[in-house]
C-alpha cells in the first residue's frame, strides 16, 4: 500500500491519539503544527500540548507558529513537501495553509456532519440525549466544517453515558478512522460527497461559563442529560447559599425520579442523609459534586462536611 507523507495539526490528547495512530501506520510523519507553549496554574508553569510532547518523543519536527499565515512558518512546511495535511481539535486556518498539499487537507470531527458543526459537538449529543453519535472525516474548506465528507462512523451513546466517556471512546475510534481515510486516500479509494443539505442542523457551539448554569425549571430527564452533557468538563454548576455567602456548586453526574411533589422547582431538600434538588416533574439527586474553593468529591463527605443544614438553599 502507498505510504504518504502527513503534516499533522493538532493539540489536545483527543488529537494525540490520532497522531499516535498515523504514526503506527505505515504513512510518514514529516512535521507537526501545535499550540505554542503557554504558562499556566498557580506557579505559572509552561505546558507543552499532548501532540508537541509525542512528537518530540518520536523526533518529529514540531512547528509552533503564533499566526499562522507567517510567511517564514508556511516556507517551511512547504519544504517538507507533504501529500496531505490531516486536522485534529486545531484552529482556523488560512486558505492558503489548507490548500497547500497537493492531496488537500482533511479534519477529524466527533459528529456526524451535518449534525453538530462547531466547537463542543461531544458535549451537546449527550446534552440533547441522542442515541447515536460518531467521527467524520472531511475535506477542510473555508466554511467551518461544511466541507466534502471523506468517511463516517458511528457509535451508540451508553445509556447514562456522560461527556468524558464519550470523549474518550470516540478519540479511540476517531483515530482508527483518520488511518482508515489516509488508506484510502493513498489508494484513490475514496469517493468525496458533499454534505446531505439539512434544512435545521443540530449545533454545537462553544460553551462559555454562563451556558453552564442548570436550569431547576426544566424536566427531570433534561436537567439530568445537560449535567452528563457537560461533566467532567466544563461542568454544569447551580449556586447555593449557605447562610449568607453565596457559593457555586458544581455537579458532575446523580440520578433522578418522576414524581408529582408540589414544590417549587429550583428548591431543595438537604440533610445529613441525602441532597435532593426539585425540577418541573421530580427530583434530582446530585451524587458526585465540588463546592466552590473544595476539591471534587461524593455526596455522602460533601454532607459529612455540613454541621447545620439551615439556611441553605439554591439560589
Amino acid at each position: 500500500m502507498k505510504s504518504l507523507k502527513v503534516v499533522f495539526l493538532g493539540t489536545p490528547e483527543f488529537a494525540k491519539t490520532s497522531l499516535e495512530a498515523i504514526h503506527q501506520s505505515h504513512h510518514q510523519v514529516v512535521g507537526v503544527v501545535t499550540v505554542a507553549d503557554k504558562a499556566s496554574g498557580r506557579g505559572q508553569k509552561i505546558h507543552q500540548s499532548p501532540v508537541k510532547i509525542y512528537a518530540e518523543e518520536n523526533n518529529i519536527p514540531v512547528f509552533q507558529p503564533e499566526k499562522l499565515r507567517n510567511p517564514e512558518f508556511l516556507e517551511e512546511l512547504k519544504k517538507l513537501e507533504a501529500d496531505v495535511f490531516v486536522v485534529v481539535a486545531f484552529r482556523m486556518m488560512p486558505k492558503v495553509l489548507f490548500e497547500m498539499p497537493k492531496m488537500g487537507t482533511f479534519n477529524l470531527h466527533a459528529s456526524l456532519l451535518p449534525d453538530y458543526r462547531g466547537a463542543a459537538p461531544i458535549n451537546y449529543a449527550v446534552i440533547n440525549g441522542e442515541e447515536k453519535t460518531g467521527a467524520t472525516t472531511f475535506f477542510i474548506n473555508e466554511k467551518i466544517d461544511e466541507g466534502n465528507i471523506l468517511l463516517q462512523q458511528e457509535i451508540e451513546i451508553l445509556p447514562d453515558e456522560n461527556a468524558g466517556s464519550l470523549h474518550d471512546r470516540l478519540m479511540e475510534m476517531g483515530s482508527g478512522l483518520v488511518v482508515k481515510t489516509l488508506d484510502g486516500l493513498a489508494e484513490n479509494a475514496i469517493e468525496e460527497k458533499p454534505q446531505p443539505h439539512v434544512e435545521y442542523p443540530k449545533n454545537a457551539y462553544k460553551i462559555f461559563k454562563e451556558d453552564t448554569r442548570i436550569n431547576w425549571e426544566q424536566p427531570s430527564k433534561t436537567v439530568h442529560q445537560f449535567i452528563l452533557g457537560m461533566s467532567p468538563y466544563p461542568a454544569a454548576f447551580t449556586t447555593l447559599k449557605i447562610e449568607n455567602e453565596e457559593k457555586g456548586l458544581k455537579i458532575f453526574g446523580g440520578k433522578f425520579e418522576l414524581s408529582d411533589h408540589g414544590k417549587p422547582a429550583g428548591s431543595l431538600d438537604i440533610s445529613k442523609n441525602e441532597f435532593k434538588i426539585y425540577t418541573q416533574d421530580g427530583i434530582y439527586y446530585p451524587l458526585e459534586l465540588q463546592l466552590e474553593g473544595k476539591k471534587r468529591m461524593m455526596v455522602k463527605d460533601f454532607l459529612n462536611g455540613f454541621r447545620n443544614f439551615d439556611g441553605i438553599t439554591l439560589n
